[in-house]
């Protein structure tokens, strides 16, 4: 692509450039300069322009911006996206409806190494969209690209994004009463929870309170609905063998692993009962704020498995905002 200044005459068929004032308005860059612009630009009183031509092998920013967002999402129904009509060089990629993002990262990387004009920026692997959110916009920096580097972009990140569903419906809630928890702080968690679920297109199916005794909680799991069992005690689970887990337990489950490198969130456990998944809620799900029990939620909801190596892996990145309600903040005033 041949990017300079050149004399009024010889302009032509290219893109303008930069902007230019005219009598009567405004020619806007990216423009294809024809007669009636080569005539606007020389009633302003210029003779020469600044404009970028497309040579052979080149591709102009919209035509190469469309074949990327193409060849990133071959399959919309199936990657849960809608590319945009492209404009200005840009495709967006905009979510269908609620679910987490799944990325190839390496694969993008490599898309974003080929060269500076040819990018894609994406949000965060795993961060929840709902309808319409935006999960990646391609842009095309230049006017014009190579076409084989066109071709290498698209060949190196083939279907490398998509949002995965929310495929559970519902879940159930059991709340624990305990010694000195106020009755508008246990409405504050089922508010903040049924929150969460409706941001997943999923519902609140049934709430059990009972006190918080292994014996009642086993039973509460046991006659609870939902694809998803949610647990929030009114007192803090301290340990594997706390009364909660206990009581999953009791109730012919079992429990995974209890603590997270999530801060809010440390105090989450996580297993199977009844054959669904069971999240011991810590008490900063009783705030709206992102906090880790949040992201072993989302992936549940999406039908993802939540191991070990994914729970630690956590960690980075996992220094969340601090929240008031917490006890014992971080950091004292």
């Amino acid at each position: 692509m041949f990017f300079g200044e050149v004399a009024l005459e010889a302009a032509e068929g290219a893109v303008l450039a930069h902007s230019e004032a005219v009598p009567g308005g405004r020619l806007r860059k990216g423009v294809v300069l024809g007669a009636a612009e080569i005539t606007a630009l020389r009633a302003a009183g210029l003779a020469r322009v600044t404009v970028a031509w497309m040579e052979a092998g080149d591709v102009g920013e919209d035509a190469a911006a469309a074949c990327l967002a193409a060849a990133l999402v071959p399959d919309p129904v199936a990657q849960g996206l809608r590319p945009g009509t492209a404009f200005t060089g840009r495709v967006n990629l905009n979510a269908v409806g609620p679910g987490i993002v799944e990325l190839d990262a390496a694969a993008i990387h490599r898309l974003n190494l080929i060269h500076p004009a040819i990018t894609l920026a994406t949000l965060a692997p795993f961060h929840r969209v709902t309808a319409g959110t935006l999960v990646g916009t391609v842009k095309i920096i230049a006017y014009g690209v190579e076409e084989a580097a066109l071709a290498a972009a698209c060949a190196a990140a083939r279907a490398a994004i998509r949002v995965r569903s929310v495929v559970l419906r519902d879940a159930g809630l059991v709340l624990t009463d305990a010694p000195g928890l106020e009755a508008k702080l246990a409405a504050k968690g089922r508010r903040s929870i049924e929150g969460r679920l409706r941001a997943l297109g999923m519902r609140l199916a049934a709430v059990e309170t009972v006190p918080h005794e292994e014996a009642a909680i086993a039973q509460a799991l046991r006659q609870v609905p939902g694809d998803i069992a949610l647990i929030l005690t009114g007192s803090a689970t301290s340990d594997l063998m706390d009364t909660a887990p206990q009581a999953v337990r009791a109730a012919g489950g079992e429990v995974f692993r209890f603590g997270m490198p999530v801060d809010p969130g440390n105090l989450l456990f996580h297993g199977r009962q009844g054959g669904r998944p069971v999240i011991g809620l810590p008490g900063c799900a009783r705030s709206p704020a992102l906090n880790g029990a949040d992201w072993v939620l989302e992936r549940y909801a999406c039908g993802l498995t939540v191991s070990d190596a994914e729970i630690a892996a956590m960690g980075v990145g996992g220094l969340l905002k601090e929240i008031p309600l917490r006890p014992q903040l971080r950091e004292p005033d």
